[in-house]
């Protein structure tokens, strides 16, 4: 069941992250995450998956709930997770970022829901890139429709496309699974450069177009270093484990890059590719088991 791949492999990431969130590269290089921890940066116990996740299950059940994508039901459901702790383990809503808690606070206040999201420069963190998975699901789901969600919360063009190119990887993904990763993520590229060949934005992913990181790798929130974070790690590893390892060590923002990477990675590899002591690590896994079981069955008669 892909479902269960992509978004199980996401929420076993994002947990596996929570515990060292913004910890540095060297600290990390000192201490490296060889298994799940508990507490930590946010003081938590093992197996807690972060705002990340809560937001990916809030999207499924409402297109569940609603049979299709209502973008006033996701919001509501997001209030419900930031205000209620809804989709939390533990009714505890944490490390939610700037640009997502004002979108959510400005459709609280009556904002259309079609002009809650941040469109400025600074509102390019990868709090959508960290949602937007359970598209890739949806049979024939549209660019437009992948930028109506992320703009939501964050709304300008290059977080879209972005949002939009991680879509395409997971849907060659799920399309041609005897391809490499490289030819997933060049099949995404290609896609991205034809379909937005008239937006100056597409040269932010020059340097995964160009499979070029001889800069290095800079793991923070910003949306264009977290995606090129995880194909990083996706490229220079061969199973699910070594995948989220090398994500997570990485430091910075450990959750999100690690959830990411292992969403993708969970379809690339399979849920049996995930380490069994990590899925026994997380609590209410069972919940999201059955929700994907849910979104699968919404997937397959859409």
């Amino acid at each position: 069941m892909k479902v269960k791949d992509g978004i199980c492999g996401f929420v076993v990431g994002d947990a596996l992250g929570v515990p060292v969130e913004f910890y540095s590269r060297e600290e990390l290089k000192e201490d490296p995450v060889v298994d799940m921890r508990e507490y930590g940066a946010y003081n938590m116990p093992k197996g807690t998956w972060s705002d990340d996740s809560s937001m990916i299950l809030a999207t499924m059940a409402s297109i569940v709930n609603k049979k299709g994508i209502d973008l006033d039901d996701i919001m509501k459901e997001f209030k419900n997770w930031f205000f209620q702790g809804a989709y939390t383990q533990y009714i505890d809503t944490f490390d939610y970022g700037i640009t997502t808690s004002t979108a959510i606070q400005r459709y609280d206040k009556g904002i259309p829901v079609d002009r809650c999201g941040g469109s400025g420069d600074r509102d390019n963190g990868n709090g959508s890139l960290m949602r937007i998975l359970p598209l890739a699901f949806i049979h024939d789901i549209d660019p437009e429709t992948i930028e109506k969600v992320s703009a939501l919360t964050h709304a300008h063009e290059r977080t879209l496309i972005t949002c939009v190119f991680y879509i395409q990887i997971a849907k060659s993904m799920l399309s041609n699974e005897n391809l490499t990763i490289k030819e997933h993520i060049d099949n995404a590229s290609e896609f991205i450069k034809d379909y937005y060949k008239d937006s100056d934005e597409v040269k932010h992913l020059n340097r995964i177009f160009e499979y070029d990181f001889s800069e290095g790798i800079l793991s923070s929130g910003y949306v264009i270093n977290t995606i090129e974070s995880v194909v990083y790690c996706l490229l220079n590893t061969n199973n699910y484990k070594d995948a989220l390892l090398k994500a997570v060590n990485l430091g910075g923002d450990t959750d999100t890059i690690a959830g990411i990477c292992g969403g993708l990675a969970g379809i690339y590899y399979g849920f049996d590719a995930i380490p069994i002591e990590w899925t026994d690590a997380i609590p209410k896994l069972d919940y999201v088991v059955s929700l994907c079981e849910m979104y699968e069955a919404f997937c397959d008669g859409y």
